[in-house]
């Protein structure tokens, strides 16, 4: 049976530089928001391989990847990305609330009172 090469979850997390430093990493996955395989898991020295499928949450998206390779060490980007397969889902487009349509900035005085009027259909502010 041959051994595959493993590394720490928090080490490869940093060096594929999905965060900026590796207490980052293992504080996200000690408060356990990682997952192997689908497991939760709450222990940074959790051996991962190649193979292995993570999913976590970065910056308000899901991201998961499966590992190709565990790295020697923390190179430039285009190394690191060598070092997984993004499997994460297209981000949702994010559109801003926008009440006023196509016009930019606060509401009006007169956008104010059409909002009330909307929000009471009888016009007149409900005061008491």
């Amino acid at each position: 049976m041959t051994d595959r090469p493993t590394i720490r979850l928090d080490k490869w997390l940093w060096q594929a530089r999905f965060f900026k430093s590796r207490s980052l990493a293992a504080g996200v996955v000690s408060a356990g928001k990682v997952r192997v395989d689908g497991q939760p898991v709450s222990k940074p020295a959790r051996a991962v391989g190649a193979g292995n499928v993570l999913t976590f949450i970065q910056a308000r998206d899901t991201r998961v990847v499966r590992i190709l390779a565990c790295g020697e060490r923390r190179g430039p980007a285009p190394e690191a990305q060598a070092l997984y397969e993004d499997l994460s889902p297209a981000p949702a487009e994010h559109r801003p609330y926008n009440p006023g349509g196509d016009r930019k900035g606060r509401p009006t005085k007169k956008d104010r009172r059409d909002m009330m009027t909307h929000r009471n259909p009888g016009g007149a502010l409900d005061l008491e």
